[in-house]
């Protein structure tokens, strides 16, 4: 079966009789944190030598014995298959019509549209599960409740900086989260800033720069701080996404100013607030880019994401494409 996001996570604690369940998608780091939750709780642990087993490509093909093995002491055994293909699917097939109660975790995050995820999205005693990247309020929400389980508290804007800046790789996102908390201690409150000067520093840092240069018309700094992003880690996509949100805020700054405020005045009611020392750049931006043309932008900058996740895509080269034009249309702008 196709399993609804709704209802993963009491899937995962709860799977009950299913015997196969395919974790699938672009997040690597989710698909392993839900193979070891989901092994934890089916096993009772994640290195029982008795009840869990780990097969690797050379091994595939022990996949049926070990599902139809009993563990010793008692107990459901648990088999997981890292980086599973289509040609996972023989041995899992006949895994899946001989005896046993074991659960197979089949985990494949290169995988796509094939007969092994077809099989698991329709055998009955079977479950796809989609591990793709959080974001908007999904990662918002992941945010608040694991700063809750390590007894800290997150204001408000350091919650939205950390949404609109950490995408990707949830193993990744977990690591920020506790290095902040860390920082924080037990009890601790976690504000804009400290999330600013904590996380990602240097390719988050680099990316902002990037955004402010090419929307305030600087074209060889803008390709330069943007080349240090992806030297540093950040993906094109997250760039992309960066991209989205700095427009939203400039777009809903450009609004107040209709009202009549100074475009000053209006990045003071940027949320987040802005970096004090990117109010500037950012009052620059604003002189330079009407409402409208922020509305085009952001169109361009949501293509750009999509574009960016077809496949053979290169979405570092995609995202620096787009800045540069982002900072050729400024500096016209300028003119």
């Amino acid at each position: 079966m196709k399993l609804d996001a709704r209802n993963v996570d009491a899937f995962l604690r709860a799977p009950g009789a299913t015997r196969l369940v395919l974790l699938h998608g672009e997040d690597e780091g989710l698909i392993r944190e839900r193979a070891q939750l989901l092994t934890k709780n089916v096993a009772g642990s994640l290195n029982d030598p008795f009840l869990v087993v780990e097969l690797h490509r050379d091994t595939w093909s022990q996949i049926p014995a070990e599902m139809a093995a009993l563990s010793m002491i008692g107990g459901r055994r648990v088999i997981r298959v890292r980086d599973a293909t289509d040609a996972t699917l023989p041995p899992t097939l006949q895994a899946m019509k001989g005896p046993g109660q074991a659960l197979l975790i089949l985990e494949a995050a290169e995988l796509g549209r094939g007969k092994l995820r077809t099989f698991a999205e329709t055998a009955k005693d079977a479950a796809a599960i989609a591990c793709y990247p959080e974001e908007g309020r999904a990662l918002t929400d992941l945010l608040r409740t694991a700063f809750a389980e390590l007894r800290v508290q997150a204001d408000p804007d350091a919650l939205a900086w950390l949404g609109e800046t950490l995408a990707g790789d949830r193993a990744i996102i977990r690591g920020e989260i506790e290095k902040l908390a860390l920082l924080a201690g037990p009890g601790g409150r976690i504000d804009a800033d400290m999330a600013r000067a904590c996380t990602g520093q240097i390719a988050h840092a680099a990316a902002d720069d990037a955004l402010l240069f090419a929307t305030c018309g600087q074209i060889e700094q803008t390709d330069t701080a943007v080349e240090a992003a992806i030297a540093d880690g950040l993906n094109g996509v997250a760039i992309i996404r960066m991209a989205v949100m700095h427009l939203q805020k400039m777009h809903q700054a450009r609004l107040h100013m209709e009202t009549g405020i100074s475009a000053s005045d209006a990045v003071a009611t940027m949320r987040p607030p802005v970096f004090f020392r990117a109010k500037s750049a950012m009052t620059t931006a604003l002189a330079l880019w009407p409402a409208e043309a922020l509305l085009r932008a952001l169109e361009d900058a949501r293509q750009t994401e999509l574009a960016c996740k077809t496949t053979g895509s290169r979405p570092d080269l995609l995202a620096r494409r787009y800045l540069a034009a982002l900072a050729r249309q400024s500096h016209a702008r300028k003119r």
